[in-house]
This record gives structure tokens, C-alpha cells and sequence, in this order.
């Protein structure tokens, strides 16, 4: 089938933001329907909430305390998420949890004998800080957004006290193999902590930069996780979803503000917004796939249904994909613009599409909520990174672009 499509971005992205993940969805739909149209609504300045204070208010979080689920019985993608959000919450835990571990090695501290860990400590502060332009990290650290903080998160751990620490008390090369490893999970860790939900970064690049820093530093790769990484995962594994909220509260509310700001305007006074994405969709006849992102996925949702439900159905849409959406949890809320509080999907409403990644805590199913099972079907994929990075990967992934192909070739 000849399709059209148009993409609708999601809270808090504006016009630079807005044009990098563009370039991914473009670059990902003309790879499957290289003879498509491929547009974009962008609606971030024009209808985008503006942050009016500095974030005062906010509270300092406090830390939270819970149980978590036995390592045996978790699989491996979550086993992961949580490393990792441990990671991102505090990057030199690792490093400062090694040189409490001890070593049974007799050797240490003996005149005339050279650590091992001080080899570790001159490999890192001999890397490069500007990777080349051919060089493979360089150009990971480029597609995930993480290349401008690199030469500055590079000497931060480098010459943190947590990583002195380790390399003084590494006396084997055993040790210096699991300061390496940590070291390199530190350096890729702070740099998505500084980056946060700008970073676009899956768990497989993600890996991949630890591996090739890991490699640099004397490593041979991840290997097995070294006895501070199996004692951080079992803490990991009992981080609640409120710690990991408090921790980045003031990220959401500060830096971040846009994409709360901008779905409460939207929900005060949205009808400029629908206005927009109507003339868009309808400015031309051939058949139309609808694909939005976050909040844009809500304000599709709206106008399909709206357009439906006045009996103007919007007929060239053959398809509405929803990626990381709200609408779902709005219509369980009875907060859905676009339809009363539990009414079903009026006639006229086009095949729906909505992907989630089950760590993305602003993605919901759509099939159990609106019960039209012939018309809204619901996909999982895994970008295999912690909230929030993980609402934002989904546009690097295939697993997307192919399951919205297979859906297109269905219809027909």
C-alpha cells in the first residue's frame, strides 16, 4: 500500500530536539517505504508550554527504602534496568564500593612492587578526549547526544576519589580487571546522568560504549559482573519506583519542565493544537498513517475520535500508531478529550497501533482499556534502558519500524 505519513512529537521537545528525532523516524520509515511522503507536524513553539520559574518549589527528595525480588526468579532485560538505574542515579557507586571489598592479594604493599590498578589509572588518563571522526565511540557517543559532555565526565572519573581509591587498592590484575570494568560503566553512567531524557541511547549502545572503553583501559569486555557489581545489582533490584522518582524530581521539574507544562496546557486548551494536526493530516487525500510520540499519540487519539464522533471521520488516516503514549491511562481517568469516560472507540476510528516499553512509565496498553480488540492492537519492544532514557530510544529501534511495517502490509 502507498502511504503518506505524518509525525507528531511528544512534550517538551522543541525545534532542535524536535529535528534530531525526526532525522531518526525519517530515516527509519524511508528505509521500509523509500517512496513515501514522510512529514512532521511540529507543534513545540507554537502551542508548547513555557517554564515561568526557576523550580524553588520543588523539595530536596529524600531517599525511600523497600524490598526487591529475588535475582533468581528476574529476567535478564530487568536485571539490567536496574543495574543501570543504580548506575545512572549514582555512577562512582561502583568504584567506591571496591576498595571496601578488600583483596586477598599478599602482594600488596610490598616496596618495589607496582599495582596493578596504577596501570588502570595511566590507561585512563591517556584516552583520548576528542574521538576521532571515524573512530566507533566517537560516533556512538555522536547518535546518542552524549559526545559534548565526554572529555568533561572523562575527568570527572578519572579524578574522583572513588576511582583513585580503587586503583591504589587493585593490587592483582584480577582487581584491576574489575576497576576497569567499573570505571568504564561509570564514565558511560555519569554521562547519561547528565543527559538524562535527551540522551537517545538503547541498552546495545550503551553496552557497546562500555565494551570499547572497557577494551581501551586493558579489559577484554563486560565479562561476568565483578563482585561490586553483584552486590550493587542486589541493591539495585530494591530500588521502589519512588526513590528513582525522588531522584529525578528535579531533573522532571526543572530542566524538564516543558513536558509536564506541556501536557497540562494541552489539557487546558488543546484546540489549537488539534486544530493544527487536522489541517496537516487532511492536506492531502492519499492514504495517511498518523504516528505520535508521548503526548502527541494523545492528541492524535483526540482528533480521529472527535472527527469520528461529529461524523466527519478524518478517512484517509488508514492507521494510528501511538509510541510511549498516555492516552490510555487519560481514558481510564475519564481524561480523554476526545471521548466520554469509558466509552468505546466510535465508528469510524482507524486501525490503532500503540507500542510500549515496559520500563517506559509513560507508556500504557490500549487494548485492555478501549476493548476493540479488532481495531487496537498493543506491541512491546525493549530498549533495554531505565526510565526516563527509555521514552525516548524507541526511534532507534527496528523492532518499531518493522512491527508499523508489518501492520501497513496487513491493512493492505
Amino acid at each position: 500500500m502507498d502511504v503518506r505519513f505524518v509525525w507528531v512529537h511528544g512534550t517538551g521537545v522543541r525545534r532542535e530536539r524536535h529535528d534530531h528525532l525526526f532525522g531518526l523516524v525519517r530515516e527509519g520509515l524511508a528505509a521500509r517505504f523509500p517512496q513515501a511522503e514522510i512529514t512532521s507536524c511540529y507543534w513545540g513553539d507554537d502551542h508548547g508550554a513555557r517554564l515561568a520559574s526557576s523550580g524553588a518549589s520543588v523539595p530536596v527528595p529524600r531517599a525511600g527504602r523497600a524490598g526487591g525480588d529475588s535475582l533468581a526468579t528476574v529476567p535478564p532485560t530487568e536485571l539490567a534496568v536496574a543495574e543501570w538505574q543504580l548506575l545512572v542515579t549514582d555512577p562512582l557507586c561502583e568504584l567506591r564500593l571496591l576498595p571496601e571489598l578488600g583483596t586477598d592479594d599478599e602482594t600488596l604493599g610490598m616496596p618495589g612492587v607496582r599495582a596493578a590498578g596504577a596501570e588502570v589509572a595511566d590507561l585512563m588518563a591517556g584516552l583520548p578526549h576528542r574521538p576521532a571522526d571515524d573512530d566507533e565511540l566517537g560516533g556512538l557517543l555522536r547518535s546518542t547526544c552524549l559526545v559534548g559532555a565526554y572529555a568533561e565526565t572523562l575527568d570527572l572519573v578519572a579524578q574522583s576519589e572513588e576511582f583513585e581509591a580503587a586503583c591504589a587498592a587493585a593490587s592483582d590484575q584480577a582487581a584491576a580487571r574489575e576497576v576497569v570494568a567499573a570505571a568504564a560503566r561509570a564514565v558511560v553512567a555519569q554521562l547519561l546522568a547528565e543527559a538524562g531524557e535527551s540522551a537517545l541511547c538503547t541498552g546495545d549502545e550503551r553496552d557497546r560504549m562500555v565494551d570499547i572503553l572497557t577494551s581501551r583501559l586493558g579489559g577484554t569486555g563486560r565479562g561476568a559482573v565483578g563482585r561490586a557489581g553483584g552486590v550493587l545489582l542486589r541493591l539495585g533490584m530494591r530500588l521502589t519506583t519512588q526513590p528513582a522518582l525522588n531522584h529525578w524530581r528535579g531533573s522532571i521539574t526543572t530542566r524538564s519542565v516543558p513536558a509536564v507544562g506541556d501536557i497540562l496546557r494541552y489539557q487546558a486548551r488543546g484546540g489549537p493544537l488539534r486544530d493544527s494536526l487536522t489541517r496537516h493530516i487532511t492536506a492531502a487525500d492519499e492514504p495517511t498513517v498518523v504516528l505520535g510520540h508521548s503526548l502527541g499519540g494523545i492528541a492524535l487519539v483526540d482528533v480521529l475520535a472527535l472527527a469520528a464522533i461529529s461524523q466527519e471521520p478524518l478517512r484517509n488516516v488508514r492507521l494510528l500508531v501511538t509510541v510511549g503514549s498516555q492516552a490510555p491511562l487519560l481514558h481510564e481517568l475519564g481524561a480523554l478529550t476526545g471521548l466520554p469516560p469509558g466509552a468505546s472507540l466510535p465508528p469510524g476510528f482507524p486501525r490503532w497501533l500503540n507500542i510500549y516499553d515496559r520500563a517506559d512509565l509513560l507508556a500504557y496498553l490500549a487494548e485492555p482499556v478501549f476493548t476493540a480488540p479488532s481495531r487496537v492492537a498493543d506491541h512491546e519492544v525493549a530498549s533495554r534502558q531505565p526510565f526516563p532514557v527509555c521514552h525516548s530510544a524507541y526511534w532507534k529501534l527496528d523492532a518499531v519500524y518493522d512491527r508499523i511495517a508489518k501492520e501497513i502490509e496487513e491493512l493492505g
